[in-house]
């Protein structure tokens, strides 16, 4: 075996480590994009998924024997990746704000604190994804012999099974957004020579949902929103929760409309009037009366 056959083969070794830290990119909190507010999405633990996928990366571009040639590894000719990712950054703002005009009715903004957060992880995800999927995976197929379109479509497939956006309980935008992302940038790779427009188009693209929907990841379904939620525990419109607050000092906040509330036009039971009882005879005292008659009127006969 040549010695070029095996710097493919640890290249190979490289790219499955890839695959199987973008399995695991959940658990570092760089899913497909931000996630701000998860309990395990910490700076340094997103940090950490980064640097290796940077690292395995590299490892890829110094042992592969053609990393430009073959793997696409390079940024591409300018005027290709200007033009593509142009082109592929505005269809994505563009579906972005159109599906965010369908599911809410406006554009969801996000607090400005996470703004830096995800704006980090939608460019090094995207580079991470585009150079492992784009250029590693649809360079060894086109040069395998796979016919172009074959070639996006598997990579495209590979794709969206490592992400896990199929999985049941996800929303399916995402799962078609990221197939839709497989192709457009896979065409775009093949027609610029590189994965410069790719990563523009991922980037702007990963952004743009965040920005338009308020969510750097998983929609949730209709109905889950957390202002759905709080809207369902809110009482109806016009209606005011008349309960006692509860014990001062343990979180309760007065409710200074319970005070307002008038007494009850019942009077207390103590001032009301009594009113007569009259006691009609029961069954029994009608027996004992219509018998004490019947035998006063015996006894007038006898006489």
């Amino acid at each position: 075996m040549s010695a070029e056959s095996i710097r493919v083969l640890i290249g190979a070794g490289f790219f499955m480590m890839l695959l199987f830290l973008r399995l695991e990119s959940g658990r570092f909190g760089a899913a497909e994009y931000d996630e701000p507010g998860r309990p395990h999405s910490g700076l340094w633990t997103r940090l950490s998924w980064y640097l290796i996928g940077f690292a395995l990366l590299a490892a890829i571009y110094v042992v592969h024997p053609a990393p430009h040639d073959v793997l696409f590894l390079l940024v591409g000719r300018r005027a290709d990746v200007a033009f593509f990712g142009a082109i592929l950054g505005l269809l994505g703002l563009a579906q972005a704000a159109a599906f965010a005009r369908w599911r809410y009715g406006y554009l969801r903004l996000p607090p400005g604190r996470a703004y830096p957060g995800a704006a980090m992880n939608s460019i090094a995800t995207a580079v991470i994804d585009e150079a492992t999927f784009r250029g590693v995976l649809l360079g060894t197929l086109v040069v395998a012999g796979v016919g172009d379109g074959a070639a996006i479509l598997i990579a495209t497939l590979v794709y969206i099974l490592t992400t896990r956006l199929g999985a049941p309980g996800r929303y399916p935008y995402m799962m078609l957004l990221a197939g839709g992302i497989g192709l457009a940038c896979g065409w775009a790779t093949l027609a610029s020579g590189g994965i410069g427009a790719a990563i523009v188009g991922h980037a702007v693209t990963s952004f743009g949902i965040f920005v338009c929907t308020g969510h750097a990841g998983q929609v949730p379904s209709a109905g889950r929103e957390p202002e759905e939620m709080e809207l369902r525990e809110r009482p109806p419109e016009g209606w005011q929760d008349a309960r006692r607050p509860l014990v001062a000092g343990r979180g309760a906040e007065p409710r200074d409309f319970a005070e307002l509330i008038e007494q009850s036009g019942y009077a207390d039971r103590a001032n009301r009037r009594p009113i007569p009882v009259r006691h009609t005879p029961g069954l029994m005292n009608w027996a004992r009366l219509k018998g004490r008659a019947l035998q006063g009127g015996a006894a007038r006969r006898s006489r």
